[in-house]
């Protein structure tokens, strides 16, 4: 994998570019000065700015957000299979595709994609979520047209050996080894995962499991690629100092001329059995310097909700932890001075369900059954009695304020225009995500909490370090 990568959702994985591979809430942008900007602006500018958009004759869709402000354009392809859309048995490719996507063609030898990329004055990068994989080039807006050429290459015409292959698979094995086994919060993280979704797709880990991917073989990979990386699959996002009456004729030239994927497969997937009590996993390493606590819930996202709930439970879990004016933050660190940290994190972007992290860090010489239990306190008196109209206003006008802060980048917007597609929702969605959040109501936001806050629905993940010998 060259870079992991989770509007708050979409900015949480483009914006912040949050690594998929383990538990983490998501960290907040410099708020003062985005608010500052939203007062400035006023409210109409909440609004994201709204691209252009035309379909190829083969089905791939492209986005156009012009920004005239520098000659430099970020190219991002985006397909709609991630590792959720992997068979049984078969965990990691999607990932494993990341990698072998750099290996060549027949007109571009193996690894040199990344070097000519380079030496046209850009960069490269690449992510895999559970909903999608994508592909990142910023470069020139006079080297546009090369970097299309080798991107629509790639699409349809890689190349690769059995010798290639094999030695890819190691290099994620050992990949896997650094990223995860040998860190125990991403352990904890995966495990927890694991039994929140114990039958749906979300409950693989994105890299794979270690004894599947030792045993992925080229001819299930290779179906997987013809399959999926296909025109009709892919959005290609290009914001910068261009315009789509300009892109078009370079759009049907490259890409317009590849074969599409007939009975292209429906992404369907399984779901989870109804919840029968809390889960609780304890995970002990000799790396752990620092005890701490985390748990996760199931929730809806903004591909399973149906009108403003995760609006909702996005500003309702942003006041329970989202930062240091936070509920969790003010009773734990500041009032009662039992953690060092402790706060909350809605990932409400996933095409088939989201999830609610909440996490805390004991102080010297507290016990992690002492910060669970005032966790529980917190969470319970905020159930009870909801959020308080400050709080409501506050973090509705930060989060709508981050919006307005990522039309200042010009990767940020192709990343959240990318990732939101991708995941299903529409043109108008991202547009009028900040607005939608003002819209929220202080009933909604409750509601969205007491549904979500459900210990039952939930796996509390304790990590610590190995008992003293007896």
């Amino acid at each position: 994998m060259k870079n992991d990568v989770s509007i708050l959702r979409v900015l949480q994985s483009a914006l912040l570019q949050v690594a998929r591979f383990v538990l983490r809430p998501a960290p907040k942008a410099g708020v003062a000065l985005v608010l500052a900007l939203a007062l400035f602006t006023g409210a109409d500018a909440q609004e994201l700015p709204r691209p252009e958009t035309f379909t190829l004759s083969n089905g791939m869709q492209v986005v156009v957000i012009t920004d005239r402000r520098a000659p430099v354009v970020t190219h991002m392809v985006w397909y709609r299979v991630g590792s959720a859309d992997e068979a049984r048995g078969h965990s990691g490719i999607a990932h494993f595709f990341e990698h072998l996507m750099f290996k060549g063609t027949r007109e571009i030898p193996p690894g040199e994609y990344s070097r000519i990329v380079a030496r046209n004055g850009g960069d490269d990068n690449a992510f895999t979520s559970w909903d999608y994989t994508a592909y990142h080039v910023r470069i020139a807006r006079d080297r546009l047209e090369l970097i299309m050429r080798m991107e629509a290459d790639r699409m349809r015409n890689l190349r690769y050996t059995d010798e290639t292959f094999l030695s890819e698979r190691d290099v994620i094995v050992e990949e896997r080894r650094q990223r995860i086994d040998n860190s125990p919060g991403a352990v904890l993280g995966e495990r927890m995962r694991a039994m929140l979704w114990p039958h749906h797709p979300y409950g693989t880990p994105i890299i794979g499991w270690l004894h599947e991917i030792q045993s992925l073989d080229r001819a299930s990979a290779q179906a997987f690629y013809e399959t999926w990386y296909a025109p009709n699959n892919a959005i290609l996002v290009i914001a910068g100092d261009i315009t789509a009456e300009e892109l078009r004729p370079l759009a049907q030239r490259y890409y317009g001329r590849l074969r599409p994927t007939r009975d292209l497969p429906e992404r369907t997937w399984v779901s989870d059995p109804p919840n029968v009590g809390p889960m609780r996993v304890t995970h002990r390493d000799e790396k752990v310097r620092q005890p701490s606590l985390s748990r996760i819930y199931r929730a809806i996202s903004y591909g399973t909700d149906e009108g403003r709930q995760a609006h909702a439970l996005d500003v309702a879990i942003d006041i329970l932890g989202g930062g240091e004016t936070s509920r969790l933050y003010r009773a734990l660190v500041e009032d009662q001075r039992i953690a060092v940290s402790a706060g909350a994190g809605a990932n409400t972007s996933g095409l088939g369900g989201g999830s609610v992290s909440v996490y805390a860090t004991p102080a010297e010489g507290v016990t992690l059954e002492q910060v669970e239990a005032a966790v529980d306190a917190v969470i319970a008196a905020y159930l009870r009695d909801g959020p308080t109209d400050a709080e409501l206003a506050r973090s509705k006008s930060s989060l709508a304020a981050a919006a307005v802060y990522s039309r200042d980048s010009q990767e940020s917007l192709a990343n959240m225009y990318g990732a939101s597609l991708a995941q299903g929702e529409s043109i108008d969605d991202i547009v009028n995500w900040g607005n939608d959040i003002q819209a929220v109501t202080r009933d909604e936001a409750i509601t969205m909490a007491r549904q979500t806050l459900d210990i039952n629905a939930s796996v509390t993940g304790w990590l610590l370090p190995p008992e003293e010998a007896q």
